[in-house]
């Protein structure tokens, strides 16, 4: 699947609910005034005279930071994924993004509720949206960005759906484990977009290869090689901070790279099959075609092998240049056969995935997921296992813009690289120089 094909699926609702599939509930008639100017929302009743189901069933309130079009395709995906679930407020840094997706949202119906007064802009966004009468929060903004946003979201008690990746730096992905952490002791439940996890195709031949369908994993291989996507051209009137945020698949601070912002899906199946993040990486890469001052300062292509400390190779390949083959795919080699983990497995013990109906849409699922697992109290929590895919391929970023080898525990443990910029306003802020391999320093 091209990122074009995945970004159209994260975009467009796979189905809905009529107004008939809601839990029709009692609202609390009343409003007031919370932090951050944000009107309280009516409750739904879930007193005793309230059946089980019923309350089991109660609507989750949910507000929406990063209101491109990721973020508007997650929320249309939420309300979809199961009943009693209601877009209520959102937030991202451009006014103009938060009326665009206002107005997309507004086909749902009554799956959103959303007023001026719960519609802000801003850096400061992300604190007036989670100070509104929410239970669950959906983080959808460039990544380097999700290290500020995700532990904010746990301190103020709320279940998170945040994309992938979730950090740019290893500082960041600290960040993010200690915010993980603090939510499974609160009972919070986070779930990332790493949609292969909730792909029962995926899923299915995953189970087999954990039981030794192709004996001990020894090689793999991973690749997300395709064209170019879009880029925003600078206007004349937008300052050095708000051409970034707009262009931001394009600066490393923002995105953390293609290899870390889009490969980390391939990266989380490999680490997921082996039961285990890499022990060092050696990596490669360049900015070959995209070159001119529109891609920011990063790489257009990398090519990076791990190594895993049961001896395993892994392969990893990434590419964004038009006219190029393409290659969006993981293949795993073990002493007993080959898998294609998104449902094939060739050996002694063969296996092809059938869908046993109609099949899911794995960013409807991943929602499903997070949903039932709050409404059965224990929810999942996929923090740490995120933040160490996205550390995965941050190493394999590390290593090719410097030529040097970059060991997990360093990275991990060590590296004290911070991409965060000097101050989130609006004004100057000068791009970085595009790395050099055995120039630029390890830090």
């Amino acid at each position: 699947m091209t990122n074009e094909q995945v970004q159209n699926a994260k975009n467009e609702p796979a189905g809905g609910f009529s107004r008939r599939d809601f839990l029709r509930t009692s609202a609390v008639a009343a409003a007031a005034t919370v932090a951050g100017g944000c009107a309280a929302i009516p409750k739904a009743q879930t007193g005793p005279g309230i059946i089980p189901s019923a309350r089991k069933l109660q609507r989750l309130r949910v507000g929406v930071i990063g209101c491109g079009g990721r973020g508007t395709g997650a929320a249309k995906d939420c309300v979809t994924a199961a009943p009693n679930v209601q877009i209520v407020a959102l937030g991202d840094v451009f006014k103009d993004r938060v009326d665009e997706c206002r107005k997309a949202l507004a086909e749902l119906g009554d799956k959103v509720s959303i007023t001026d007064d719960r519609c802000f802009s801003g850096f400061d966004c992300y604190e007036k949206v989670l100070a509104c009468d929410i239970e669950m929060v959906i983080l959808a903004t460039p990544p380097g960005f999700r290290p500020l946003h995700f532990p904010a979201a746990v301190e103020a008690g709320k279940h998170v759906f945040m994309e992938k990746p979730v950090a740019v730096d290893p500082v960041g992905v600290r960040k993010v484990i200690a915010a993980s952490e603090l939510a499974t002791k609160k009972g919070l439940g986070v779930v990332a977009g790493t949609q292969r996890r909730h792909e029962p195709g995926y899923i299915e031949t995953m189970k087999r290869i954990h039981d030794g369908a192709i004996g001990d994993i020894v090689s793999a291989q991973c690749y997300w090689n395709q064209a170019g996507l879009w880029v925003k051209p600078r206007q004349p009137e937008w300052s050095d901070m708000e051409w970034q945020c707009r262009n931001w698949l394009y600066f490393a601070w923002l995105s953390g790279d293609h290899v870390v912002e889009q490969h980390v899906h391939n990266m989380d199946v490999v680490n997921w099959a082996l039961k285990a993040t890499p022990v060092k990486a050696m990596g490669m890469g360049g900015r070959q075609v995209r070159t001119g001052p529109e891609y920011g300062d990063i790489f257009d292509h990398f090519a990076v092998e791990y190594e895993y400390a049961n001896g395993a190779r892994v392969l990893s390949m990434c590419r964004q240049i038009d006219g190029c083959s393409d290659r969006v795919s993981e293949r795993l080699v073990g002493t007993k056969g080959t898998a294609n983990p998104a449902g094939t497995i060739e050996g002694k013990k063969p296996f092809k995935y059938a869908p046993p109906g109609e099949p899911v849409n794995p960013y409807v699922q991943e929602h499903a997921d997070l949903i039932e697992s709050i409404r059965k109290g224990k929810p999942l929590n996929e923090g740490k296992r995120i933040a160490e895919s996205t550390l995965t391929a941050i190493m394999g970023r590390m290593s090719a813009y410097t030529g040097r080898e970059v060991s997990w525990d360093w990275v991990m443990n060590a590296s004290t690289l911070d991409l965060t910029p000097p101050r989130y306003e609006m004004g100057d802020l000068p791009v970085g120089p595009v790395p050099v391999p055995g120039k630029t320093k390890l830090v």
